[in-house]
């Protein structure tokens, strides 16, 4: 049941991460992957790029995990692996630039995922 609520709380700490670049562009994830899912049923090449899709296959697979009765421990590495991509990715981007908005908004999963990591490190399936 603990790992159910890991992947739960993984599937709803992704979307809460923060962007924000030149020209006063910002948007949360959530929003980004509305447009991208909206983009891909109109004009699937238009979305086509791994640093796109990898974290849209991330989210999938760990929504997919919380359906299952006994959730799959690789299957939760690997969509936490492909979701890290790009949350990993904007904390250094929120460090180096100084930027706390971006920052702190990829922490809650960056900390989720790691303590998933070491729950299932410990636990056997």
């Amino acid at each position: 049941m603990k790992t159910k609520i890991l992947n739960v709380l993984l599937v709803l700490t992704s979307p809460v991460g923060y962007l924000e670049w030149g020209g006063n562009n910002h948007l949360f994830l959530f929003q980004a992957e509305l447009d991208i899912v909206l983009k891909l049923m109109n004009d699937p090449t238009s979305v086509m790029y791994p640093f796109i899709l990898l974290p849209l296959i991330g989210q999938i697979i760990l929504v997919a995990t919380v359906f299952q009765q006994k959730p799959n421990k690789v299957l939760t590495y690997t969509g936490i692996g492909c979701l890290e991509i790009l949350l990993v990715f904007m904390f250094i981007i929120g460090t180096m630039s100084v930027n706390f908005k971006i920052l702190l908004s990829s922490i809650p999963y960056l900390i989720v995922a790691i303590y998933t990591i070491i729950y299932h490190r410990k636990t056997t399936f």
